[in-house]
């Protein structure tokens, strides 16, 4: 789980890009996206081809804590969801969509209501386990799709394709009381 808190924040990098350079074509950027959806299947590998690529655009805005933010000067939503943001939060790739719609987008990408509020962080929260064929690592943990609104980034829904250790999954449960 991307946590909002004490293991979500140290992790953020939001990215929003203010400059793509022109030999980033547009269709490279809409990758992003996909990322978001698990798509190539995630591994540590491919989070951080995506890192890179980003990173590539321009310099990240670092004002905002431990955020570092590129805004790209495109939409690159897709099934009716805007952004132009692209975030990498710890080992997860993402893009915070335009608006509060973890409702629509649970729906869309058959996502299940989260039992944890991550800490209170979370004020709605749905996520998909993968498969275990696209587990990369099934030992060190578990890759799902989620989509989270919370009063951290308002006005904007997160939808990422996220690794979590089994070591964060113990502890959130630990600091929840284990629920």
């Amino acid at each position: 789980m991307i946590l909002f808190s004490r293991v979500f924040l140290p992790a953020l990098a939001v990215l929003a890009v203010s400059g793509v350079p022109a030999a980033f074509a547009s269709e490279d950027v809409a990758a992003f996206y996909d990322g978001a959806l698990c798509n190539p299947p995630y591994t540590m590998q491919s989070a951080t081809e995506f890192y890179d690529a980003a990173e590539k655009l321009v310099k990240p805005d670092t004002s905002l804590l431990t955020a570092y933010v590129y805004k790209l000067p495109s939409d690159i939503g897709r099934d009716g969801f805007k952004t132009n943001e692209v975030i990498f939060a710890g080992s997860s790739v993402g893009v915070l969509i335009e608006g509060a719609r973890a409702d629509e987008l649970a729906a869309r990408y058959q996502l299940e209501r989260e039992k944890s509020s991550i800490l209170g962080t979370s004020t709605k929260g749905y996520a998909r386990v993968l498969p275990d064929a696209e587990q990369p690592t099934a030992e060190m943990g578990i890759v799902s799709i989620v989509a989270r609104e919370s009063e951290a980034i308002p006005g904007k829904t997160l939808l990422a394709c996220e690794f979590v250790s089994h070591a964060d999954l113990e502890a959130l449960k630990n600091l929840e009381g284990g629920n």
